[in-house]
């Protein structure tokens, strides 16, 4: 199930990760804003760190299963689709 997706880190089996880069704070916000919208989509809210002002931290897991289900998977996949 992991192994579809690229760039993203496992945390202790419970969580994934990832950290994407941009230009500016304008360009990562608009990232976060974008993200944030498909989180209410999908009903599945990652965690969502903008760090350094151009780098935006994202970490899914599904609390309520304790790790990583197919939803933060497909959350992902679309996540990485937001940022070509």
């Amino acid at each position: 199930m992991l192994s579809n997706l690229e760039n993203w880190d496992v945390v202790e089996d419970k969580a994934i990760t990832r950290i994407f880069v941009f230009r500016d704070f304008t360009e990562a916000l608009g990232f976060v804003n974008k993200v944030g919208d498909l989180a209410e989509r999908y009903n599945h809210h990652p965690d969502i760190h903008l760090v350094e002002y151009k780098k935006v931290k994202i970490v899914l897991t599904t609390h309520s299963a304790g790790g990583i289900t197919e939803k933060d998977i497909t959350l992902a996949k679309e996540i990485d689709k937001l940022s070509v």
